[in-house]
């Protein structure tokens, strides 16, 4: 997992962990969030991720209130570093995947997600929220 000159780890996080973190306070996508939120990572990302992003956390299924959707992605487009990868060919279960699967190999950054056999294979490196925690919570000081 590449950091940046600063040696902050840096992490193409999916969707699934995002909006988990956000609906429980507990468990770890919320660990996740909180080192992002306190700067202990670094969110990698492109416009395409950040569309979804706005579009998941904008459904009315979640209820998450619009003025609080509006501050998380201006957190995310003022701290996270955005890239425009190259396409690359690849098979996986879901075709959403591939924009985080390209950041991902643009980057070196680590893929977190809770369909991590979504990312097998790929060619990215890839945990899950608590396999994230377990290895790198220590460094990241969570």
């Amino acid at each position: 997992m590449r950091g940046d000159n600063t040696g902050i780890p840096q992490i193409v996080l999916d969707t699934n962990v995002l909006v988990s973190g956000l609906l429980s306070s507990r468990g770890a996508p919320a660990g996740i969030l909180n080192l992002v939120v306190n700067g202990n990572v670094t969110l990698v990302l492109d416009i395409r991720i950040f569309d979804e992003y706005a579009d998941v956390l904008g459904r009315e299924k979640f209820g998450f209130p619009s003025d609080a959707v509006q501050e998380i992605l201006v957190f995310i487009r003022r701290e996270g570093l955005f890239t425009t990868p190259q396409p690359v060919s690849c098979r996986t279960p879901d075709p959403g995947d591939v924009p985080f699967i390209e950041v991902s190999l643009h980057t070196g950054a680590l893929v977190v997600t809770g369909n991590t056999r979504h990312f097998r294979g790929s060619g990215t490196m890839v945990m899950t929220p608590a396999e994230f925690l377990a290895k790198y919570g220590e460094i990241t000081g969570s």
